[in-house]
């Protein structure tokens, strides 16, 4: 496999709607996460060998950054122009993807830590592979 770089995301339209969310790259393509995020809070642990997507909104909920984390299948010419960060973590590796949001890699699974008030904005987390998909979206602790 070729080696992949980590790219620092872009500040991307978001469109949250009733059906799901969609983000529309620098490029002009779109990509819609379908459904109605599960809301969790602080602390998510992905399932087992998904592709993972973060999602963080501005206040307004019209513009976010959107990062996949771990994606080594993504190609760099592809990913390069489509405003998406990438960050690349090895086992036991954490970082910071957003002031508020957390990424840490345990081998197979990605813990995603958010708190929405430092993020100032609402955080989604995608998980998906060929057998489907699921989104989350973590908020703040009553």
């Amino acid at each position: 496999m070729s080696q992949r770089s980590e790219f620092s995301p872009d500040t991307l339209p978001v469109d949250l709607t009733d059906a799901g969310i969609v983000v529309e790259y620098t490029d002009g393509r779109e990509v819609f996460y379908g459904g109605v995020p599960e809301t969790v809070t602080g602390e998510l642990t992905t399932a087992p060998g998904k592709e993972v997507h973060v999602l963080v909104t501005d206040p307004t909920e019209t513009e976010g950054v959107l990062v996949y984390v771990n994606d080594r299948t993504t190609a760099d010419s592809i990913i390069a122009d489509t405003g998406v960060g990438r960050v690349l973590l090895d086992q036991d590796e954490e970082t910071t993807l957003f002031p508020g949001v957390s990424v840490r890699e345990t081998g197979y699974r990605t813990i995603v830590d958010a708190d929405p008030q430092s993020a100032r904005g609402r955080v989604f987390v995608f998980e998906e592979d060929d057998m489907g998909e699921r989104a989350f979206e973590i908020v703040a602790e009553d």
